[in-house]
Formats: C-alpha cells, structure tokens, sequence
C-alpha cells in the first residue's frame, strides 16, 4: 500500500480528528503535523483537545515557527471551506469559557456528535473528564506532567544517539506506557470507562484523545477511536469518503523504509 507521502497529491477525506499537538510545547512536533495538514483536504477538521499547551506556555514556553504555521495552517482550511470544531482538552481549558461559540468556520463545543456515512453517530470528547488524576486534583495531574516532560526530554537524547547510530526513530515514553503495569491498566480502564459513557450516551462509538495512545477497537459493542498526539505517535484519525475510518501513523507515512521495516 501507498503511504501518503508517496501519493504526491492531496489526499481528499471527509473526516480529519487531531489531539494533543501541545503548541508551546518544545517536544511538540509541529512540522510533523504541518506535513501531515498539507497533505490532505477534508470537509471537517476535529480538535480533540490539548491543541495549544497553557500549562506548559506558562511554565517555559516553546513557540518556534512551525507552531504558527500551524495555527496559520488550521484558519486557512476553516477560510476555504473545511468545518473545523474545537473541542477543548485540559491544557487548554480556557478555551471551555467559549463553548457554544462560533468564531468564523470554527464552532467550539463541550463536546461534538459526529455523523457516518453510514449513519453511526461518534461522540467527539477530549476525555479528561474521565481522568480522576487530573478532574480529582490538579496539582497530581501537573505533576504527571512534569514527569513526562522529563520522559520526553530523555526521549530527545536518546534518539539523538540512535540517529547517530542508523537506527530509526523510538518512543521512551510510549514503550514504558506499554511495559509499566500501572500505566497499562490506567490506559485499559480508561478506554473501558470512555466507551461505558459513550453507550450511556446512545451513540455507536466515541472519538477521543488526552493519554497519547493512538487505538480503533471495540469494547462493550462502543467504538473506541482514540487520535493519539502529536508528541510521540504523530497519529490522526481520518474518515474515507466512504465512511471508513483509519488511524494515520505520520512517522512511518513520511518514511516508506520505516513502514517497511514496522511491518516486516
């Protein structure tokens, strides 16, 4: 199969959902997304949250140029037609004193309803809600943040060495998430809680972002769709034109030698 990067031409979708980009972040990789943007049209533009990083804007703020691109990037599609809808996550929660606000071609909501093809409805959510660290205690949560800063710090270092070395690309922090025993089953219950509010909700799968894990499963009869980031994954979710909804891996998409070895 094509990766889109080998397409050439502008990939034509019906649906695109980002989270967790972290602008203001210095680990955020904006020029990886702007890419990603550029490669692509679509009819809507979701933001699933953590968009821009006020906790981090605060506390050492990071914005290079590709962040502005960015943001320049995402008011040129909504000018040209693409209906964006900004769903707020935590680190940009100041964004929720706005919800049920249109600015121009961008609707910003508590939460979103997104409509098929095929006539299913997903639930659109950031899903900090759901997180009893952050929603119990907002110090606990800053401090996770620190601590992951520091994860994703090492994760800089690291790749430098193994870039020097000829080997491509690894994620520190996604592979303790998937080793550390807390972390899996803080991710698992997390999923299972999500899809059980989905299904309280009467919708037929639910589209979320805020734990940096990019997943398309089912749990319970729900679909779970979670966007991933734009930290470590580099992942969105898109909606084919038929309806069909695929997770984009861009590090392995921009890099034809890497998605060959990934599935070797």
């Amino acid at each position: 199969m094509q990766t889109l990067s080998q397409r050439g031409a502008r990939r034509r979708l019906r649906t695109v959902w980002i989270s967790d980009v972290h602008l203001g972040y210095h680990a955020a990789r904006a020029d990886f997304l702007l890419e990603f943007l550029h490669s692509v049209e679509c009819e809507y533009l979701y933001l699933v949250g953590d968009i821009v990083d006020l906790w981090q804007i605060k506390r050492r703020p990071s914005w290079p140029q590709p962040h502005n691109d960015v943001v320049r990037t995402i008011l040129g599609m909504a000018r040209h037609g693409t209906r964006v809808i900004y769903v707020p996550g935590n680190h940009d929660e100041v964004l929720r004193a706005y919800v049920d606000h249109d600015f121009g071609n961008i609707a910003i909501r508590e939460h979103a309803v997104h409509e098929r093809v095929n006539g299913e409805r997903l639930l659109v959510i950031h899903g900090d809600e759901f997180d009893a660290a952050v929603a119990s205690s907002r110090w606990l949560g800053k401090l996770g943040s620190h601590a992951y800063d520091w994860l994703l710090t090492a994760n800089v270092v690291v790749n430098a060495v193994r870039r020097r070395c000829g080997f491509p690309y690894w994620s520190l922090a996604g592979f303790l998430k998937h080793k550390v025993k807390n972390a899996v089953q803080y991710i698992s219950r997390f999923e299972t809680v999500v899809a059980e509010a989905a299904a309280r909700e009467g919708v037929d799968g639910v589209v979320c972002g805020h734990i940096h894990r990019p997943e398309i499963t089912t749990i319970g009869g729900i679909g779970y769709f979670n966007c991933g980031d734009w930290v470590e994954s580099c992942t969105a979710l898109v909606e084919q034109r038929d309806g069909r909804i695929e997770l984009v891996e861009w590090q392995l998409e921009r890099n034809p030698a890497a998605a060959t070895a990934a599935a070797a």
